[in-house]
């Protein structure tokens, strides 16, 4: 690997965990300002994501520039390919930062709504899967990606769990349904997040071993392929 090479591929690495940090701290955000109703929290967590916006193109402008400078092979490509997805995650969960404000943001403009311990269970798990899978990019770590990508089973109980729970209270309290019906798109955009970071862990996954384990893949046999007669 080139000297220059090297520079810029830890130039990236050090530009996506800076979005990274931007990311996870407005989604804390999100989550205090729903917890504790504040608006203005809320508020500035939309205002923020305009400056994640623009990293997050000036990210994907540096890989291009990486792959048509270099040409890099291997390992190198395989990072540089993976930070261009992982960059596009990072964006996304972003978004779903906002989503979770604006709802909190219209939360508190009505009665105070008990919060399922469900739910911050459920983001505290989704913040934890998402450290980890950062961890393990930094560290060139596999192992701890695959357990991130297991970690989302837990995720999704937990969402299934307060679905049931927010269909029973709306059946009882018809008048209530509006509230509840937030609390539902919170607990989705959360699930979504989980999925977010999965997918980082499984981008590790392919830059340390090669191996491309979405859906199932390199977990469990694939069928084999009927000929085409």
């Amino acid at each position: 690997m080139s000297t220059h090479l090297h520079s810029d591929l830890q130039r990236l690495q050090r530009q996506l965990l800076y979005l990274a940090g931007e990311v996870e701290q407005n989604f804390r955000k999100a989550m205090v300002s729903l917890a504790e109703r504040k608006q203005d929290l809320a508020l500035s967590v939309i205002e923020a994501d305009r400056a994640i916006d623009q990293r997050e193109v000036e990210l994907e402008e540096d890989c291009l520039k990486v792959l048509a400078l270099h040409h890099p092979v291997a390992n190198d490509l395989r990072f540089v390919t993976s930070c261009l997805k992982i960059n596009n995650d990072l964006e996304r969960i972003g978004d779903l930062a906002v989503n979770i404000s604006k709802r909190a943001a219209v939360l508190t403009t009505s009665p105070p709504l008990p919060i399922p311990p469900a739910l911050a269970r459920m983001a505290d798990e989704a913040s934890r899967m998402l450290r980890e899978s950062l961890d393990a990019f930094v560290r060139n770590d596999a192992d701890l990606a695959r357990r991130v990508c297991k970690d989302d089973d837990v995720i999704d109980g937990l969402h299934a769990e307060i679905n049931r729970m927010v269909i029973k209270q709306m059946e009882a309290h018809p008048a209530e349904v509006e509230p509840y019906v937030l609390l539902l798109g919170i607990s989705k955009s959360i699930e979504r997040m989980a999925d977010h970071a999965t997918n980082i862990a499984e981008d590790v996954v392919y830059i340390v071993e090669g191996a491309i384990i979405r859906h199932g893949r390199g977990i469990r046999p694939l069928p084999p392929k009927t000929p085409i007669r």
